[in-house]
């Protein structure tokens, strides 16, 4: 089978032409070319970009097309448009974070999606993002630009067009560093603050976990929107915690801090305490508590937490600068917010 990545070079993108390759696939990738050392020699690379430059598209045929770098529905629509008549089904890589409201756990894929004024779009339009994680590029207006990039692929192909919504998606080649941080933070012992409720719900999807089952569902010309986190079990930010001591066989004491102590301390949810949703933060307090029924129905399966961990923690190990973390707290200001709390409780 003939399968176009739009994107495919850098994390999820990356994984997805790896699974495709695996199961024995044509695989092309349509992207800058900023990264085109880090693809494997037997794939096809075609460069231009989702502004106008689509050239390399044209004239062309493929039985599926995953898109990997959709951010802005203008530029989704052109794309998509373009290979309506080129491709039989398309997959659609959206997020979680289109949900309006997800102050109520369980939110299912029939829940509203957020709205943007036409000024935010057009304020959209005009961002150029720069560097890897190009979500943060748009700010708030993230999750919104999704939910309309997901409309422009169901008008471009109405009744060919997979839409999935990961949580948050971790593993080897993650460059945000919002789950890697929680195994190389654990590895180097001594007190690590933990905020939050110990007991409270996490989400997250190894990434060849999802890659894998989009794969799947594009082969079988799956249709329709889909949520797409893990495990299938009720998963504590303990329970996490004491999976990454366990695996990579720490002495590390975890120092539970209450939400409102941390906010008071100027502790920055996801950016200095990933996987930290304080529950007071009551519009999307349960972001990471997701019903996911409706991808388990479909064949999503999950792989043991500890090889996420293992596997995730020995990729940081051999990356080249081990020191630079984009996510988590640093050593300073983490004894600065536990001091101060074990004096006040013991």
């Amino acid at each position: 089978m003939k399968v176009l990545v739009l994107g495919g070079t850098v994390f999820v993108g990356r994984h997805i032409v790896n699974a495709a390759l695996l199961a024995g696939h044509e695989v092309s990738v349509f992207n800058r070319g900023l990264h085109d050392a880090d693809s494997p020699p037997e794939v096809e690379k075609l460069q231009g970009d989702r502004i106008g430059r689509l050239d390399a598209l044209r004239g062309r045929r493929w039985d599926i097309a995953i898109d990997t770098s959709g951010y802005v529905p203008s530029r989704v629509r052109m794309s998509a448009m373009l290979l309506s008549d080129q491709v039989e089904h398309y997959t659609f890589i959206s997020t979680a974070s289109v949900y309006r409201d997800t102050s109520m756990p369980g939110v299912d894929e029939n829940h509203a999606v957020s709205a943007m004024t036409e000024a935010q779009l057009r304020e959209a339009e005009r961002i150029e993002p720069q560097g890897e994680i190009v979500a943060n590029a748009y700010g708030h207006m993230y999750g919104p630009l999704k939910a309309l990039c997901e409309r422009e692929v169901e008008q471009c192909m109405p009744g060919r067009a997979l839409n999935v919504r990961p949580g948050l998606i971790v593993g080897p080649f993650d460059y945000s560093d919002r789950f890697t941080y929680w195994p190389v933070r654990v590895a180097k012992g001594g007190e690590v603050l933990a905020p939050g409720r110990p007991h409270r719900q996490v989400q997250l999807i190894d990434v060849r976990d999802l890659v894998e089952w989009i794969l799947r569902m594009a082969e079988a010309r799956r249709v329709g929107t889909y949520n797409a986190a893990g495990p299938d079990y009720l998963l504590t930010m303990e329970a996490l915690l004491n999976e990454c001591r366990s695996v990579i066989g720490s002495e590390a004491r975890l120092v539970w801090i209450a939400d409102r102590f941390a906010l008071d301390a100027g502790l920055a949810p996801w950016t200095e305490a990933p996987l930290w949703i304080p529950e007071e933060a009551a519009l999307h307090r349960f972001f990471l508590s997701l019903n996911c029924r409706k991808a388990l129905a479909e064949g999503l399966l999950f792989r043991p937490l500890a090889e996420t961990i293992r596997d995730t923690f020995e990729w940081h190990s051999a990356r080249a600068n081990l020191s630079s973390l984009r996510a988590g707290v640093d050593a300073i200001r983490e004894k600065e917010i536990i001091q101060p709390w074990k004096a006040q409780n013991g």
